[in-house]
């Protein structure tokens, strides 16, 4: 018999439908019932990937004993974290105040009106290592609840006071409220170089990455990777290069599909924990794009658009011609089993490949490091354990033949791996994640000069941006259904991708809709007593507090990405007062980024660009023109991060005006004057005169 949970768009709350437990989903129901029967209530978060979720799932919530309790005591709420991170957030930040941790599935104890009084992680179904068993702390709760309930409600009005004062996912013994110093550029400058220094000492030189390397869980630096990007320079870039080598030599990248992996649970990144997420996908394509921008290492370009071809075959959606989205994420386990799918025996190995003959089956196994023992529950995580000139060397041929053979193996190790059970697809598409992607697949486009990418960007644009209900954006869809108002979220991770792509493709029809979500960010997020921006809008009922998450987690931080959106549509509407609101408000995190670059990246990587002088470029002329193209390579090569570009093209005029021709900075430019192309480049309010060719542009980016 299912429970309340069955109507659910989410497939995390689906795959609880059939519990015994009398899930509710958050709402208003739920909370009527635990105040009209003064029962606490019982909060369950998770994921539909995460593994020890499953565990707990089958351990506890399908034990009819364990439901009875929960019946009988509690009233139970499931939360998807992905379909709500705005409660996810808020109870997170109560398990780490009260017990200095956090993690999925998060288990969380409520007051009848929402308080937090007791916080955990994963309980096991009997006491295990000093951890009491679900059932032992379902009664001890039930027995406080029971016997001392004002003490209870007491310490819960306790917590949420604090957690209202922290106003956002901890960052232990930093100052996030630190007041903004006078001088901008040196203050970011005595930033990067700190928080460099700060990144070099932290890195696992032997392993890459940051950490311990004597011992893991170790997860893809995404932050860290996004500041050292933007900071440039020989050491940075050493730091890089030795991250994305690691990562896509290792277990953590899947070497049949392309895509990574969660995490790595080893400090080498062998062993992966196999749940491949969108977020992490984005973020990592888009870093070895510009790894390879920065570089010019042909095997980042390989890694960037190897990712590209995984998300087209596994997680590609397409709601209808033209329009495309991506899935969130595929399962670590199946048949029961976490990397089930993914990892091999010596004896599937060899019996994959057989057919193929002894010469591919040696050159694959020593590529990929096969051994009889393996490295995961007896079995083996494919990574790139030898070169291929070591492999030639060992089997006495060319390189070249030996490249030959082992994609042979691939090949062979793909067909089988294609007749096992698949794991399970969460098939919803959150705005939030597909607006990473659109950013990522912005830079691969401009990085490797695939058009497939910008084109695939379009079509997820034209997607995105229709998610609205009554205006408004929406956070997720599954198969034709939409749920949810968009959180701050989803309207700057879209909002910024969308000036990304823009900035690619030069359609202006990108730049109009990331400027109509700057205005919805700015009316509905924005915090207009304390500064900066809340997690969730004014209009959204039920969310349990407003938060503001200034560090980075998983995905890149939403206070920081709403600053920049903020920021950048300042800078195209030469509107001031933006401009500054944006800067007061992440300039303060500074020095804390400084301290905690791995939690502050996107802030310092935002820093350097409003360090930055300001220089807007202006192009006007058709696009077609045949002077066009060598006019924007040279802009292009003369352009930045932080740098405003836009082109009005009199074939994207519509009822006889062109949409950006209102623009403050396309005043008085536009239509062209006889119909040739001309650029116009200013830096810090003033410009120089226009020009009508590279070589002029050239000149002018130079002087500017």
């Amino acid at each position: 018999m299912s429970n309340r949970l069955a109507g659910s768009l989410s497939l995390y709350l689906r795959q609880h439908a059939n519990d015994p437990v009398h899930w509710y989903p958050w709402g208003d129901e739920a909370f009527a019932l635990a105040r009209q029967t003064q029962r606490p209530v019982f909060l369950s978060a998770g994921y539909s990937s995460c593994h020890w979720c499953h565990v707990m799932a089958r351990e506890s919530f399908r034990d009819p004993a364990v439901a009875e309790l929960l019946n009988a005591g509690f009233v139970s709420i499931k939360v998807d974290r992905e379909e709500r991170p705005d409660i996810d957030d808020y109870y997170m930040t109560a398990a780490q105040a009260m017990t200095g941790a956090g993690g999925w599935p998060l288990s969380v104890f409520l007051t009848p009106d929402g308080k937090p009084f007791h916080a955990g992680t994963y309980y096991p179904p009997v006491d295990r290592h000093g951890m009491p068993s679900f059932t032992r702390l379902l009664r001890a709760v039930m027995a406080a609840w029971t016997e001392r309930r004002d003490e209870v409600i007491d310490s819960a009005e306790r917590i949420a006071e604090s957690i209202g004062k922290i106003g956002g996912p901890l960052l232990t013994g930093l100052d996030l409220q630190a007041g903004a110093p006078d001088d901008v550029a040196a203050s970011v400058e005595a930033a990067q170089s700190a928080a460099l220094r700060a990144l070099a000492a932290q890195e696992d030189e032997q392993n890459g990455g940051f950490g311990d390397p004597r011992g893991g869980p170790k997860f893809p630096p995404h932050s860290a990777l996004a500041f050292l990007l933007s900071a440039g320079g020989d050491t940075a870039l050493q730091i890089v290069r030795r991250a994305l080598d690691a990562m896509a030599r290792g277990g953590l990248y899947d070497h049949l599909a392309g895509g990574f992996f969660r995490y790595s649970v080893d400090p080498a990144w062998r062993v992966p924990h196999f749940e491949k997420m969108l977020y992490d996908n984005a973020q990592l394509a888009r870093a070895y794009a510009l790894g390879y921008a920065a570089t010019g290492e042909e095997r980042y370009r390989e890694v960037a658009l190897g990712v590209l071809a995984w998300l087209d075959a596994e997680m590609l959606q397409v709601p209808a011609s033209g329009l495309a989205a991506y899935s969130s994420a595929l399962d670590a386990d199946s048949e029961g089993e976490e990397g089930r799918f993914y990892a091999w025996t010596e004896q599937d190995f060899r019996a994959a490949l057989m057919p193929e003959g002894e010469s591919v089956t040696r050159a694959t196994a020593l590529r990929f490091g096969i051994t009889a023992t393996g490295d995961f529950e007896g079995g083996n995580v494919l990574r790139l354990a030898a070169l291929t000139a070591d492999v030639a060397a060992a089997m006495g041929l060319e390189s070249n033949e030996i490249g030959r053979l082992v994609g042979r193996g691939v090949d062979a190790l793909s067909t089988a791996r294609a007749r096992r059970v698949r794991p399970a697809t969460d098939d919803k598409v959150l705005t939030s994640w597909n607006g990473l992607v659109v950013s990522t697949l912005s830079a691969i486009g401009m990085a490797t000069g695939e058009t497939k990418a910008l084109e695939r960007g379009l079509e997820m644009a034209r997607f995105l941006v229709g998610l609205r209900e009554d205006g408004r954006l929406l956070h997720m869809w599954r198969a034709g259904e939409t749920r949810g108002a968009g959180l701050l979220e989803d309207h700057v991770f879209l909002g910024n991708g969308l000036l990304d792509l823009y900035g690619a493709t030069l359609e202006p029809w990108l730049l109009t809709e990331a400027l109509r979500l700057a205005d919805d960010v700015d009316a509905h997020f924005a915090d207009a007593v304390g500064g900066g921006w809340f997690d969730t809008a004014d209009w959204l009922a039920g969310a349990p507090a407003q938060l503001k998450s200034h560090t980075d987690g998983a995905v890149p931080s939403r206070y920081v990405a709403a600053a920049r959106l903020t920021w950048r549509a300042g800078r195209l509407l030469s509107d001031a007062e933006r401009i500054d609101r944006a800067v007061s408000a992440v300039l303060p995190l500074a020095r804390a980024a400084a301290e905690a670059p791995q939690a502050l990246g996107s802030a310092l990587a935002l820093l350097a660009e409003m360090a930055r002088p300001e220089r807007e470029v202006v192009l006007v002329g058709s696009r077609g023109g045949s002077e066009m193209p060598a006019i924007l390579r040279a802009v292009r090569e003369g352009t930045g991060p932080g740098d405003v570009l836009l082109l009005l093209d009199p074939a994207d005029e519509r009822g006889g005006s062109h949409p950006l021709a209102d623009l403050p900075l396309t005043q008085g430019r536009y239509p062209p004057e006889g119909g040739r192309a001309t650029v116009y480049v200013c830096r810090g309010g003033a410009c120089r005169l226009p020009v009508h060719d590279a070589d002029g542009v050239r000149r002018a980016m130079l002087a500017a």
